[in-house]
């Protein structure tokens, strides 16, 4: 039987949310304590309907997470994520997790 695409049953705003941390934490490349896992010391700030991580544009209505502490706390709760004061870690667990949607809301340039 192949493995289940969602094992740990995150809606769509906490694997939007997800996906952007991940995204965060890939661009900061600060690692953390536990092997594989990296913190997030900065979130992106949207202009207009729209705000950049690296080279990719996302869209604001895709990062309604990145704010919300109940998403956090469930990413926390179900090992994907360590909160700290002024910053965040990203578990192996999380990075390693396959939310689907990079390609989705992670809109490059094709030039």
């Amino acid at each position: 039987m192949p493995p289940k695409k969602n094992p740990l049953n995150l809606n769509p705003l906490q694997l939007r949310t997800l996906t952007l941390l991940q995204e965060v934490a890939r661009l900061e490349n600060k690692p953390a304590e536990e092997v594989g896992a990296f913190l997030v010391t900065g979130l992106p700030n949207a202009h207009g309907n729209h705000f950049h991580l690296g080279h990719a544009v996302v869209a604001s209505k895709d990062a309604t997470g990145l704010r919300n502490p109940a998403v956090w706390t469930i990413l926390e709760r179900k090992g994907l994520l360590k909160q700290e004061p002024d910053q965040a870690t990203v578990t192996a667990l999380g990075m390693g997790y396959d939310t689907g949607l990079r390609d989705e809301i992670l809109h490059h340039s094709d030039h």
